[in-house]
């Protein structure tokens, strides 16, 4: 099957998959260990040193590579959102500031870990985050596909995009702009991606799911390219879906 008709198998039918996903024995113990010792996390430090909670939690925001940084992270729950000069707005890290305002410790103290609204969208995130990391084990472009049609239409400008290294794959790929441009100055980087491409256009679920045609086009062409090149989009694949090439 292609990228393209392997993601649409799944994203026609997200409830049926995330019925899958949620019974699968890693996530089904996971998720229940998390419901029932998150409310005991009264405070930043608490839900950190808990290995079991922090890990959940920072896998369903997708900064599951970035366990190691307790300190770090520490510091942004302690230093809430309220303040544009808190760590959760400097880093400019979407999935940080995401975190930061779930876990909002700094503005809720100890009741943060109670809401029940907190604990479904931590569990949902999980859920939708062990879906897509199944998917990649079988094709890694249906899980970029997935995560794209997910996380693109909340990407406010160019630099939510090259913050976020999925997104940005996504996008070089979709328009064959070379990996390599990732070594150049943020603003060069920000100024080409303006260029070609409106990031408004991903609010747009018809115009959004265009782009991830073409990615999914661009993404095997890429991968039978023995030369690991981008190669064109294919003429049929782009009358199909209305993708100006």
């Amino acid at each position: 099957m292609t990228t393209l008709s392997s993601y649409l198998l799944v994203a026609n039918n997200l409830d049926k998959w995330r019925s899958i996903t949620v019974k699968t024995p890693d996530v089904a113990t996971s998720t229940k260990q998390f419901k029932a010792n998150i409310g005991k996390a009264a405070s930043a430090e608490a839900l950190i040193k808990n290995p079991g909670l922090f890990r959940y939690a920072m896998t369903a925001f997708g900064l599951g590579d970035m366990i190691y940084a307790k300190g770090l992270m520490t510091k942004v729950l302690q230093q809430g959102v309220a303040e544009k000069t808190a760590l959760a707005h400097t880093l400019h890290n979407p999935k940080i500031l995401e975190f930061a305002k779930a876990f909002d410790y700094a503005a809720n103290g100890n009741l943060t870990t109670t809401s029940s609204a907190l604990v479904a969208n931590v569990v949902d995130r999980y859920v939708e985050n062990s879906l897509e990391s199944s998917q990649e084990k079988q094709n890694p472009g249906v899980a970029l596909a997935l995560y794209f049609k997910r996380t693109a239409p909340s990407a406010n400008s160019v630099y939510a995009i090259l913050a976020d290294k999925k997104l940005l794959t996504v996008v070089q790929t979709a328009l064959g702009i070379s990996p390599r441009t990732s070594a150049q100055p943020i603003d060069t980087q920000a100024k080409l991606l303006s260029a070609k491409l409106k990031i408004s256009d991903f609010q747009d679920p018809a115009k959004l799911d265009r782009f991830i045609a073409r990615f999914s086009a661009m993404y095997d062409t890429a991968s039978s390219d023995p030369s690991g090149g981008a190669g064109g989009l294919n003429p049929t694949i782009a009358a199909l879906f209305n993708i100006v090439v």
